[in-house]
């Protein structure tokens, strides 16, 4: 996907997700960034210089993990990190893996050979290999693809905690959820354009309505909307079996008065929250009007 009119800032020193749908254009903006492909117009500055100044010695201060990185099949995980290593330079190299495989769950299979490893074993040996250098920069490109639960939650703590300790972590991403919990800025891309770069908070604002009550009942109440339809507070009242919906007007607090009306027509309310936008329905917001924008 070509890339038009790109301009991107990621601040030392955050997590900054880079979503879009497949085929967006993130892929082809971390091949410039890594200066594999050139841009034919505009220049990229990685610490404040030119990427194609000096581009090994800022190559040496970023850590790479693709979604399809190719690893020796024939080699140990321990073999492996020690080729990367001694192509890094790294000082010490033995317990800097010795470590990194045992933050990463990987230390009890340091001699089985890579061939024998699952998708997201695999994933976690690039990642790895990614932090042998301790670099300031990392991007990564689909980092938990094919990851479990477990490993997804252990590898978002080790992200975490890299970027705690100064660490800029570039994450290009199609898992909004996930990019949810850890970013601290996203950009989105769009049919290779970034429609929108800001905050999480400041894209859920952008989606303010009014607010949304999701209720769950001990047991369904005949004709509840209806009566909640006839509160002053209440702009719209669905229900489905035990769940309830409700829409009320900006402003005050009216949970108390929805539980008084849910009591009052013979309810009893096991759980009630306030329904926040999320990441997800902002990237589908802005995409969905990208492309009302291109089509008109």
């Amino acid at each position: 996907m070509a890339v038009r009119d790109l301009e991107m800032r990621v601040e030392p020193g955050e997590i900054y997700g880079f979503l879009g749908p497949n085929g967006a254009g993130k892929t082809t903006t971390l091949l410039m960034v890594l200066g594999i492909l050139k841009p034919t117009a505009g220049r990229i500055y990685l610490w404040g210089r030119p990427l194609e100044d000096d581009p090994l010695a800022v190559k040496r201060r970023i850590g790479v993990v693709g979604e399809h990185d190719y690893i020796f099949d024939h080699v140990t995980a321990d073999e492996y990190l020690r080729f990367f290593a001694d192509l890094y330079g790294v000082a010490n190299p033995a317990a800097r893996i010795e470590a990194l495989l045992d933050r990463l769950g990987l230390l009890e299979f340091r001699t089985l050979r890579a061939r024998d490893f699952s998708r997201g074993m695999k994933q976690k040996l690039s990642l790895a290999r990614s932090l042998l250098h301790e670099p300031e920069l990392l991007l990564l490109d689909e980092p938990v693809s094919g990851l479990d639960p477990h490993g997804i939650v252990d590898v978002r703590h080790l992200l975490l905690e890299l970027n705690r300790s100064g660490v800029t972590i570039f994450i290009s991403s199609h898992l909004l959820s996930e990019v949810e919990q850890t970013a601290h800025r996203v950009g989105i891309m769009h049919r290779g354009r970034l429609v929108r770069q800001d905050t999480i908070p400041a894209l859920r604002g952008m989606l303010r309505r009014d607010p949304t009550l999701e209720v769950e009942l001990q047991a369904p109440v005949p004709h509840l909307d209806a009566q909640l339809l006839a509160l002053p507070v209440v702009r719209q009242a669905q229900t489905n079996g035990r769940r309830l919906v409700v829409t009320v007007a900006p402003g005050a607090d009216h949970r108390g008065m929805i539980s008084q009306a849910v009591a009052a027509a013979g309810g009893v309310i096991v759980g009630m929250h306030a329904h926040e936008p999320t990441l997800e329905e902002a990237f589908l917001t802005l995409t969905d009007a990208a492309v009302e924008r291109w089509v008109s």
